[in-house]
């Protein structure tokens, strides 16, 4: 009976890790999202050209979302491995469920936390600069 318990309590807690690498993926899929946004403002031609320093600074928000691309498909793939397993320990009772893999869960989460920050942080620079550089609109007359 006891055994029993314990499978059951495995099995819920694998569900819940499971759970939360899907919200992980749903999160990450938003970021793809936006990233393509910003990329189509970036390559815009909607800032005001005579801004100091545009070409360089454009420049350098491009490389950085380059290697935001680049962090946010790795941790996609490692989340898929992750969420592979997981949905492997669900079908198959026998696999033993263990601290190490909680302990991966952990460390994962925390590369997904500090991804989502650094994207977060990276939009609110981008936005902030560009805010005080679009073109103005010409009036109607």
């Amino acid at each position: 009976m006891k055994n029993n318990r314990m499978q059951t309590d495995q099995y819920n807690e694998v569900e819940l890790l499971h759970l939360e690498s899907q919200q992980w993926t749903s999160s990450l899929n938003f970021i793809k999202d936006e990233i393509v946004f910003i990329g189509h403002l970036l390559d815009s031609y909607i800032f005001e050209p005579d801004t100091p320093n545009l070409f360089e600074r454009l420049q350098d928000y491009r490389d950085s979302l380059k290697n935001i691309i680049s962090t946010t498909s790795e941790v996609c793939k490692q989340i898929s491995i992750h969420d592979n397993d997981l949905g492997g320990m669900l079908e198959c009772k026998d696999k033993s469920f263990d601290q190490a893999y909680c302990h991966r869960h952990d460390q994962l989460k925390a590369t997904v936390v500090e991804l989502m920050m650094d994207f977060q942080n990276f939009k609110a620079d981008i936005f902030n600069y560009a805010g005080g550089i679009l073109r103005k609109r010409k009036p109607m007359r």
